[in-house]
């Protein structure tokens, strides 16, 4: 604009701003205080922000939720450990310069750092881990060779092929052929329990799936609002009879506290504890998996013996007490260890050492990241959210409309049944992306449908078994008259020609509603690809 060059300032104006430690303003019901809501840390953008912020605040103290997702500016993404002034005063001074800062994808503060940490951390920095800040829990991205260049690695910003990108696929590829171990102690960890079955009866209240199930069998459930929504994605195994351990993710636990605290009555009987720091926990991931473990425990871990979905205390090492799960958040086999975190780097050690003769590496939350996409395995605060329902998702295995009692959201599921859903979580995987030369997708991408808008992606990453791109992303299915959305059919998914447009250009991608294992299976005919039913497979 020309006139800014002769434009003077007539009057300056000092006066305080409020930052936030993302720099994203906080918003919602206190998680300590109910019906107390806060709206503030605008980060010099309340005149632009204020009136649709208002607007979803006042909808959430009205009908007790936002009409859109809410969940990046939510309060309760924090928690105490970000009230420290000195960590505040930090943060604050590298986020002022960074507003107006191009952020490429999967960027870190620099601040504020190593403030939670397992205790294998100072083991894994050692061995050429670089970390990412989760809940200010540092986790491993994935592990630097010897031979690679740290510097540059550290420095290399890019919306295209990132210098990581060999790195990962060593992992991947280890976690497929061999054995790998993923620290993933940053998770949310709770254990319920009561004196007699209140532990179950308010779990089966909460949660969509049936948890009335043997001892040692793990569930996975969503924990759903009256519409049918995400308010968390978790596990959870049952101990004992009137015990249950919830695994859940790692920015979930204030406002999973909060949650099961709003509806747990007040009974003496009933015992919620927030155990997230009392286990370290290692994610034990590949086909030799088994091998390792058979030999740290001296027990036969083969399905026939150690089932899927099967949680055991056993020995590991010296170590007693160890909660062994028949599971690794990833589709692959292997085996998730919760341990004390007295035992943790003895375990560690004893894992690596017993593991060298398999091929043994570490890997980072990137290789979990690309081996759950292939999966079709969806993230929450990204795929899943309090708007999105299991029938929208294609999770209808984790919900029991008929386990003999109501739960939260079930009424809203079970109009959702008979209506039909308005939109579909579905995976596309990209046809003509050159992974080398073009900008790769990242999240937030247009979707397009036989040339028509019909949504956006919600997360995506590559695929290196299946040598492509691969996004997650809900299809709508607008009426070219009126515009109102309409019901999406799996027949409505499987007849389109789809595109993902990535900065302005479209790639032909193919869609599904089931996860893809292999090349092979991607480049068959397209006359004889059949998507899957609403159930999936």
């Amino acid at each position: 604009m020309p006139e800014l060059e002769t434009m003077e300032i007539m009057k300056l104006v000092n006066c305080p701003e409020t930052f936030t430690p993302d720099m994203r303003c906080i918003m919602g019901e206190s998680p300590s205080v109910r019906g107390y809501f806060v709206l503030a840390g605008m980060n010099s953008a309340g005149l632009s922000f204020g009136g649709g912020a208002g607007r979803y605040l006042a909808e959430w103290m009205v009908h007790g939720y936002p009409s859109e997702s809410v969940w990046e500016l939510d309060l309760k993404r924090f928690g105490a450990l970000q009230s420290s002034r000195t960590f505040l005063r930090h943060r604050v001074m590298e986020v002022m310069p960074l507003l107006y800062d191009l952020k490429v994808p999967r960027w870190d503060f620099q601040t504020g750092r190593q403030l939670r940490t397992s205790p294998l951390y100072d083991r894994l920095d050692a061995q050429g881990a670089r970390w990412m800040e989760k809940h200010g829990f540092e986790r491993p991205k994935y592990f630097v060779p010897p031979d690679k260049d740290l510097l540059a690695l550290e420095q290399s910003k890019t919306f295209y092929k990132p210098d990581w990108f060999e790195i990962v696929e060593s992992e991947v590829k280890c976690c497929k052929e061999a054995v790998c171990v993923i620290d993933m102690s940053s998770f949310t960890k709770f254990e319920i329990t009561s004196t007699g079955d209140q532990a179950l009866e308010i779990l089966q209240y909460l949660f969509s799936n049936d948890l009335d199930v043997p001892v040692g069998h793990i569930v996975h459930t969503g924990m759903l609002n009256e519409g049918g929504g995400y308010e968390n994605d978790c596990s959870i195994a049952r101990l004992s009879k009137r015990s249950f351990f919830m695994i859940s993710p790692t920015d979930q636990q204030v406002h999973c506290w909060a949650w099961l605290k709003k509806y747990m009555p007040e009974d003496s009987n009933l015992i919620l504890e927030d155990v997230t720091w009392k286990y370290t926990a290692l994610n034990l991931i590949g086909p030799r998996a088994v091998d390792v473990l058979s030999e740290l425990s001296y027990a036969p871990m083969t399905p026939d013996h150690f089932p899927s979905l099967f949680c055991k205390e056993m020995s590991v090492g010296y170590a007693n007490g160890i909660r062994v799960m028949s599971m690794t958040h990833t589709g692959e086999p292997g085996f998730m260890l919760y341990i004390p975190i007295e035992y943790a780097l003895h375990v560690y050690n004893e894992v690596m050492s017993v593991g060298q003769k398999y091929g043994i590496r570490n890997a980072g939350y990137y290789a979990l990241r690309s081996l759950r996409i292939e999966k079709f395995f969806a993230f929450w605060g990204q795929d899943l959210n309090t708007l999105s329902t299991p029938l929208e998702c294609g999770r209808e295995s984790r919900v029991k409309l008929d386990k003999g009692m109501d739960f939260i959201g079930r009424d809203a599921l079970l109009q959702q049944k008979q209506n039909g859903v308005y939109k579909r979580l579905t995976m596309f995987i990209l046809d003509d992306h050159d992974t080398d030369l073009d900008l790769w997708p990242w999240w937030g991408e247009p979707i397009y449908r036989n040339g028509q808008y019909v949504g956006k992606t919600t997360s995506s990453a590559y695929g290196y078994t299946l040598e492509r791109h691969v996004c997650l992303g809900f299809v709508h299915n607008f009426s070219e008259d009126t515009g109102e959305e309409q019901v999406v059919t799996a027949d409505f998914i499987n007849r389109g020609e789809y595109e993902i447009d990535i900065a302005g250009h479209r790639f032909q991608a193919k869609a599904k509603l089931y996860p893809v294992t292999s090349l092979f299976t991607h480049k068959r005919r397209k006359d004889d690809v059949e998507l899957s039913d609403l159930h999936g497979k």
